[in-house]
């Protein structure tokens, strides 16, 4: 499988040119090339990717649609990699006015080696590379952006926020670059490959009916579903480690992030069958004598557990947790009580084991939905995803509701 960074990226960048100027000469001119190594360089590309990328013409040539498609997604790769660029806070008399275009694929997928093992052993080993060629692609791109990349920290080394800013772009560069390359190639395979973030509300019912019904459609796709709460996948979301997130939605949209609500979800209390207060609509005070199991303080959870409870005493809690999975063990063990939503636990309501305690809960009502980075652009199989969660979310709110 061709790696983004298989490809030489000064002849991706020449597409822009030569989609432009419609002359291998006068891009060849404009990329700073001469018109031998640009066409060499083309031609390498098209046996890398095993696509004509142009058509020549006596008068000139044009893009065939693999053209289109690979240049549209390298110069996004390079527009990501020039605002990282930017960021880096370089200055002085050393600092080149475009560093990006001084880049080569060698020294970033290096680099970006480097940042994901946090060390120069840890990526010689993933990489393949020796630690003498790690290091000095990481001090070539100091020098390039004048400025320092990492820095030791006791035993190990710590990227800087220059450092951690040029990481970013590198990989959102890296994914623009494969999306390209399957685009460029028509292979559904690569181009299906997906990384979804799964916050806990989306794990029992949602993300898995949309699986279900992409996988349907599109069997040789590849998806990697990453668990994790907001805060944890965040980060991994901006940095295009994960493609999109599937679960509560912020208020407001934090930088960088776009929103999409799915549905409105209400929280509800819950406890093993059986236990004292099932069948009845305890007022809060009854609530309050109780034990619960909750998650950790700072969580959307538990901020809505607290808020139930105003500013009376708060019950016991013996248990903080933040998987799903455990607290549905221990209620069905225990007299615990504990809030969840309704699709957390749906299959172990419809099995007897659980049962759902009091009325509805008016203000607990979160909006489920799906989180992305701003500007992105999805693959055509990303694309056919998100509607299909959207189609997931019809088809689990009328189970849900019959």
């Amino acid at each position: 499988m061709i790696k983004p960074f298989d490809l030489n990226l000064r002849h991706l960048r020449a597409l822009g040119d030569v989609i432009a100027q419609r002359s291998l000469n006068r891009a060849a001119d404009a990329a700073g090339l001469s018109q031998p190594a640009l066409t060499q360089g083309l031609g390498k590309l098209e046996r890398q990717l095993g696509v004509s990328l142009f058509d020549r013409h006596s008068d000139g040539v044009t893009p065939t649609a693999a053209g289109d498609a690979l240049a549209e997604r390298a110069d996004r790769a390079f527009n990501a990699l020039a605002a990282a660029s930017r960021r880096t806070g370089r200055g002085g008399a050393r600092g080149f006015a475009r560093p990006e275009r001084l880049m080569t694929a060698t020294q970033i997928e290096a680099f970006l080696h480097f940042a994901d093992a946090q060390g120069f052993a840890g990526a010689a080993a993933a990489s393949g590379l020796s630690q003498p060629a790690i290091h000095r692609a990481v001090r070539e791109l100091e020098q390039i952006c004048a400025t320092p990349l990492a820095e030791r920290r006791g035993r190990g080394m710590m990227l800087t926020p220059a450092g951690r800013s040029l990481a970013r772009g590198v990989r959102l560069a890296a994914g623009e670059i494969a999306a390209g390359i399957a685009e460029a190639r028509g292979d559904e395979g690569e181009a299906g490959r997906i990384a979804v973030g799964a916050m806990p509300l989306s794990r029992a019912l949602l993300l898995p009916r949309a699986l279900a019904l992409f996988l349907g459609e599109a069997p040789r796709a590849v998806v990697d579903v990453v668990e994790g709460s907001w805060r944890e996948l965040v980060d991994p979301l901006l940095d295009g480690v994960i493609d999109l997130m599937v679960g509560a939605l912020r208020e407001e949209a934090p930088q960088g992030v776009e929103q999409v609500p799915l549905f409105s979800d209400q929280l509800a209390i819950f406890a093993r069958r059986g236990h004292p207060l099932a069948g009845q609509a305890p007022n809060l005070a009854k609530l309050a004598s109780q034990a619960w199991v909750v998650g950790p303080h700072g969580t959307p959870l538990r901020a809505h557990w607290e808020a139930m409870f105003g500013q009376g005493s708060a019950p016991s809690v013996p248990v903080e947790c933040g998987s799903v999975m455990v607290i549905r063990g221990l209620l069905a063990q225990s007299d615990l009580l504990t809030l969840l939503s309704p699709d957390q636990v749906a299959l172990e309501v419809e099995a007897g084991m659980l049962v759902r305690i009091g009325p509805d809960l008016p203000d607990t009502v979160r909006t489920i939905g799906i989180s992305t980075r701003s500007g992105w652009r999805p693959t055509a199989s990303q694309a056919r995803f998100i509607d299909l969660l959207h189609r997931a979310t019809l088809e689990t709110r009328l189970q849900e509701n019959r």
